[in-house]
């Protein structure tokens, strides 16, 4: 008779405790709610339900693992609770109105593999505590007020694949640190205030598919480590000050499809240089004050 009390009453503590979780996650969960007024948002909580039914947060073995809020009209500010959220595995906030800056204490999301902070209103400095996210593989805080520079130490995040920071107010120059992250398929940091040059040492990012830096203040010559980015589709660096030639090992990227180097101060032969990749479907080279080319070539299947 002992024997089956304790199992009906460890049943009904496992039914329990179905969903719940920590209350340092609840209150975290909580000051999110209560900082972007949640209950103006799109789809709302019901604070009376049990959290496992609350809209966009993911819990798996009593924990928090993932928040998708995007698009669901967050106005406010991001509290500094969000750090003891310390199981967390993503965080969406894509697309809403969230203003102030961004907590310093999201450093302490040591499992965190997505942060999408992007199109908002964030203001200030990219926090140097992002830095130390070695799970991190996906940084998107673009279309956003942001300042200051891109962390010196960004090239600590060795699990990084995208790096999305475009259309903010960045300035300063692209950290160096920015070839150590080998596993990188995507930066772009194109509508900031960057200057300076672009890295010299192309050579292990191999994994790199995309990179676009329009529309800064970037000068300097093409380093010929240009041609390291074998697995390159798409090379954007139209609208800043680059000039000399462009180095003959681009022609070693033959898996480029786009590329938009207009209002620069490049020399050569240009218009050529098009034809020189077989995958090509876009490709503009000519300044604003010439007219402008951007040529879509047709491909066969």
């Amino acid at each position: 008779m002992k024997t089956i009390t304790l199992t009906l009453f460890s049943l009904l503590m496992t039914i329990v405790s179905f969903g719940q979780i920590s209350t340092q996650e609840k209150n975290a969960l909580l000051a999110l709610y209560n900082a972007t007024h949640g209950n103006a948002w799109q789809t709302t909580w019901n604070l009376e339900a049990p959290v496992d039914t609350w809209y966009g947060v993911t819990i798996v073995d009593n924990k928090v693992l993932a928040i998708n809020l995007d698009n669901n009209k967050l106005d406010g500010t991001l509290p500094s609770e969000l750090g003891d959220l310390v199981y967390l595995e993503e965080l969406n906030l894509f697309r809403n109105s969230i203003s102030g800056t961004i907590p310093p204490s999201l450093g302490q999301l040591g499992s965190i593999k997505t942060i999408d902070i992007s199109f908002n209103k964030l203001e200030g400095a990219i926090p140097v505590e992002l830095t130390t996210l070695n799970s991190l593989e996906t940084l998107r805080l673009y279309m956003n007020n942001l300042t200051g520079t891109i962390p010196s130490a960004i090239g600590n995040l060795e699990n990084l694949k995208v790096l999305e920071l475009y259309s903010n107010n960045l300035g300063g120059a692209i950290p160096t640190s920015i070839e150590k992250l080998s596993n990188l398929q995507e930066l772009l940091l194109s509508s900031n205030a960057l200057v300076g040059k672009l890295p010299s040492d192309f050579s292990k990012l191999k994994n790199l598919k995309v990179l676009s830096v329009f529309d800064n203040q970037l000068l300097g010559v093409i380093p010929s480590s240009i041609g390291d980015l074998v697995n390159l589709e798409e090379l954007v660096l139209s609208n800043n000050a680059f000039y000399g030639e462009m180095p003959s090992e681009l022609v070693k990227i033959t898996n480029l499809k786009t590329l938009l180097i207009g209002n620069n101060n490049f020399k050569g032969d240009l218009a050529q240089l098009g034809e020189k990749f077989p995958n090509m479907v876009a490709f503009d080279y000519e300044n604003a004050s010439s007219g402008g080319v951007l040529a879509t070539l047709d491909t066969e299947d």
